[in-house]
């Protein structure tokens, strides 16, 4: 494979141009309600930060707004584990199998007798929240964000307004996922620690910049992280990153990515660089429209595809 793009000589003109292609194609989508603070979200906001490892930087659109990570911070989430804990414990506790259904699905769990599928399902990344360093969630929500500070050059917060509308939920769904996970030894500790510590590793907030820089843990060998721990994450990114769509986007696409409920998405070039977009309208799998749209045009005007 490829990994290195002819050029990345892009100008704010297309950038630009491709914003605004985006928010026109994001008015297909909705901006979810069942979290309170998420729906006051403009569906109209768009933003993209681009930061290429030999120095380019690009931006577009509104990219001082700031949003919670959500699904998007479950690469991150193995990437950690798989620095603290080694590939063999992270994985006795999780596959790396895409999956066909839903990101929140139970039926997918009980078909697999309570092993989660893969890290980016809601089952998988709550597995490995039982996982994290710390004893209380509180704990382990401070210690990733430091590991992530440390390794990014960030300086990430949690969001206690998000938490506390995700807190107003039932999240029954989530606990039945978590019960039925300690139920086949799938989870260390207790089912409410572990719910609060997914809970508030979601409600960390980001602009654009940061999650791009966060998205370089995945590309810069220079930041400590083990060579083969980023190979595992943008793998698993490109199989099951965009759950039930993920092979629909590695063909249109081609690029390991990572989308969550808030409308950001991730996306990373092996080698090259990483592609944050924050755009609130979701289709009906859970992804961005607009972000997907926009990773679309770049990667074809750049023949960025891994698969090429």
């Amino acid at each position: 494979m490829n990994f290195i793009p002819r050029s990345w000589n892009l100008t704010q003109s297309q950038i630009n141009d491709w914003v605004r292609q985006s928010q026109y194609q994001a008015k297909s989508g909705w901006v979810p309600t069942y979290i309170s603070h998420l729906e006051h979200a403009h569906p109209s906001w768009f933003a993209v930060q681009i930061i290429t490892l030999d120095g380019q930087d690009y931006q577009g659109g509104r990219s001082g707004v700031t949003f919670s990570l959500m699904s998007v911070v479950k690469p991150f989430m193995l990437l950690y584990l798989l620095e603290c804990l080694g590939p063999q414990a992270v994985f006795g506790r999780v596959g790396m199998q895409p999956s066909d259904q839903p990101f929140n699905s139970i039926a997918q769990l009980k078909q697999d007798q309570g092993h989660p599928r893969n890290p980016m399902l809601n089952s998988g990344a709550i597995a490995l929240a039982s996982l994290l360093p710390g004893a209380t969630g509180i704990d382990r929500c401070t210690a990733f964000c430091q590991w992530l500070d440390d390794h990014a050059g960030t300086a990430l917060k949690l969001d206690q307004t998000v938490l506390a509308s995700v807190r107003q939920l039932p999240n029954e769904r989530n606990r039945a996922i978590a019960r039925h996970l300690a139920q086949s030894n799938h989870l260390k500790g207790e089912v409410q620690a572990t719910l609060d510590a997914y809970e508030q590793v979601c409600c960390i907030s980001a602009t654009v910049k940061t999650l791009a820089r966060l998205g370089m843990l995945m590309v810069d060998r220079s930041l400590g992280i083990h060579p083969a721990h980023q190979r595992i994450v943008t793998t698993i990114m490109s199989t099951c990153g965009l759950y039930e769509e993920s092979a629909n986007f590695a063909v249109t696409i081609g690029l390991p990515c990572k989308s969550g409920v808030s409308g950001a998405i991730l996306a990373i070039v092996p080698g090259q660089g990483a592609i944050a977009c924050y755009s609130p309208p979701l289709n009906a799998a859970g992804n961005s429209v607009g972000g997907l749209f926009f990773l679309e045009q770049l990667s074809h005007a750049l023949d960025l595809s891994i698969f090429t």
